[in-house]
């Protein structure tokens, strides 16, 4: 699993005209999910995303986890199979790297919830939908985290 975070001032997903989720000060992440990946991935990713101090505190560095902040930040999450384009070859990108929906679905809701057993409040895009996902940074402050880089792949 990959996830692309962004720190922001607030975040705001809508499908067909309609707001469908939304996030106040936190993190608006991009999830995908790779062929091969299981539960190990997601929780490896909740656990960093949770605890990555990317907030400033008070002397004005980066000390600080989502968790830490003065209410707990917010967090918009969205699946992305899109994360796994291969470019390689040609102008048009494959997506074969990507888990198919069967997979990816769940382990994108299984991500969400542990962030919420951590204690942050998620909202979520829809599945599949084609969204249009509002994103105000801050910072700009914008991490590729890839769980491949820490967990053996089995495959």
């Amino acid at each position: 699993m990959k996830v692309v975070l962004q720190r922001v001032r607030r975040g705001q997903v809508s499908v067909s005209g309609e707001t469908i989720g939304e996030c106040g000060k936190g993190f608006v992440i991009l999830v995908g999910v790779r062929q091969g990946d299981g539960q190990a991935e997601a929780i490896y990713l909740a656990n960093k995303v949770a605890n990555l101090r990317v907030f400033e505190d008070e002397a004005g560095k980066m000390n600080l986890s989502i968790l830490d902040l003065n209410p707990p930040g917010e967090v918009l999450a969205i699946s992305q199979f899109t994360l796994y384009a291969d470019t390689r070859k040609g102008r048009r990108p494959g997506f074969t790297l990507a888990a198919a929906p069967a997979v990816a679905a769940p382990l994108v809701d299984f991500f969400v919830q542990l962030l919420i057993e951590a204690g942050l409040k998620v909202a979520t895009g829809r599945f599949g939908a084609d969204m249009l996902v509002e994103i105000e940074n801050d910072g700009p402050v914008t991490i590729i985290i890839d769980s491949a880089e820490a967990i053996p792949t089995t495959s």
